[in-house]
């Protein structure tokens, strides 16, 4: 989708739309739309898992932009590059198509 940093707020799933997917998918299918995770937390812990990026059904170009914010005030470098790279390849695919 093509939306601003500001638009995630209405776009990311509810906490309640987030246990019903994990209810459904299981917890590893919650981690896949995640971009990191806290090993400090238990593997079956929503809390493990950071920086999402889309709504279980597609991804959000705010939610990334919005990872991309919170990891490098947050300084996880590695996040913001993961995610500098994954927004210049969607914005390659907007180009494109």
């Amino acid at each position: 989708m093509i939306d601003d940093r500001d638009a995630w707020s209405e776009h990311q799933p509810s906490t309640r739309r987030e246990n019903e997917f994990i209810e459904r998918h299981g917890i590893a299918e919650y981690a896949r739309w995640h971009l990191g995770i806290d090993e400090e937390q238990g593997e079956d812990k929503k809390s493990r898992y950071k920086f999402p990026y889309g709504d279980f059904e597609v991804l959000h170009r705010c939610g990334l932009l919005a990872a991309e914010s919170r990891a490098g005030q947050r300084r996880y470098y590695d996040i913001e590059l993961a995610v500098a790279h994954l927004h210049g390849m969607l914005e390659a695919l907007q180009r494109t198509g």
